[in-house]
């Protein structure tokens, strides 16, 4: 919807998330989610507007357990056991809004919400640095009683009342991960309702290469393994090469990569992207879109996109 009106919670994704990784994903994931209630053919997308910074401040703390007080006086150990009883899942809520168009005029047709959902719960106790652990089973489990609760606060919002709502659950990575976390369910909300109807998704990030990558898709695994060993051939100074899969019902959708390199020149990056640009249209299945990112200590040096849609890679040089 134009012209562009910024959300009232503009910004605070950054603070509350565990990392970029997480945050991209967390929003681009909604995007896909809210698809399947709000298609593109029809609604049109606004960032939040009903929700401020404040609002999702305070249901942040408010959906989140509360940590007993044990006073001043309790050792840091006590308070530890405290915080560990009473982890915080939830880390953040986005609020994306779907409009109609009616004659020369647009009206709020649905929301869709996301809850980020802690898989480690970091706390700081007089300067010493925690970590709770959170279960699969756990994050679920409490995803699903936050969800319940929020679409009761959505209804007493102004303008919220008799919306269709989406509300997706998205399970961050711990702080130290390189790929981002993934939702994992969503329910709908019909019009004027609170009773949510769930189903699961079947979306996870794999990291290239890895056992884990191994271990999910040995195919996909050894296909990244043979692109690598292609690029080391051509060039073997190589610092890295990292790529972070999407799959999507057990499918590999998209695979981004990082080629980090030292050139001294450059006719080498323009050489070498082009072989790398050659190289994706065999090492990859058609319908996976590729993304390759090319990186020096200076900076990205080049970029490389093919989508299923595309004969030939789109190849950018810096």
């Amino acid at each position: 919807l134009t012209p562009f009106k910024p959300s009232g919670a503009r910004g605070q994704i950054t603070s509350n998330m565990s990392s970029r990784f997480d945050s991209d994903e967390f929003e681009e994931g909604l995007l896909r989610i809210s698809q399947k209630t709000f298609s593109t053919d029809k609604y049109i997308f606004q960032e939040g507007q009903y929700l401020e910074s404040e609002t999702i401040s305070e249901w942040i703390k408010a959906l989140n357990p509360t940590v007993a007080d044990l006073g001043s006086e309790a050792s840091i150990e006590d308070r530890k056991e405290a915080r560990q009883q009473a982890p915080r899942y939830l880390a953040h809520i986005l609020e994306h809004n779907f409009l109609i168009q009616e004659d020369d005029k647009v009206k709020l047709a649905g929301i869709s919400i996301g809850l980020a959902l802690n898989s480690v719960d970091y706390f700081r106790i007089e300067g010493n640095n925690f970590e709770t652990p959170i279960s699969d089973s756990t994050i679920e489990k409490e995803g699903k009683r936050i969800a319940e609760e929020l679409i009761h606060l959505l209804r007493g919002v102004e303008g919220l009342e008799e919306v269709p709502v989406t509300i997706g659950l998205f399970k961050q990575q711990p702080r130290t991960s390189i790929i981002p976390g993934s939702y994992f369910a969503y329910a709908t909300v019909k019009s004027g309702g609170k009773s949510l109807e769930w189903n699961n998704v079947n979306e996870k990030y794999v990291l290239f290469p890895s056992n884990d990558a191994t271990n999910y898709n040995r195919d996909d695994a050894e296909r990244f393994s043979r692109f690598k060993e292609d690029v080391s051939t051509y060039y073997p100074n190589h610092n890295g090469v990292v790529g972070r899969g999407l799959y999507i019902n057990d499918e590999l959708q998209k695979i981004s990569i990082d080629i980090d390199f030292q050139f001294y020149g450059k006719t080498e990056v323009i050489g070498f992207t082009q072989y790398i640009a050659g190289l994706v249209v065999e090492a990859f299945p058609d319908y996976v879109i590729v993304e390759i990112n090319v990186k020096s200590v200076a900076g990205q040096e080049a970029l490389i996109l093919k989508k299923p849609d595309m004969k030939e890679p789109f190849v950018h040089i810096y």
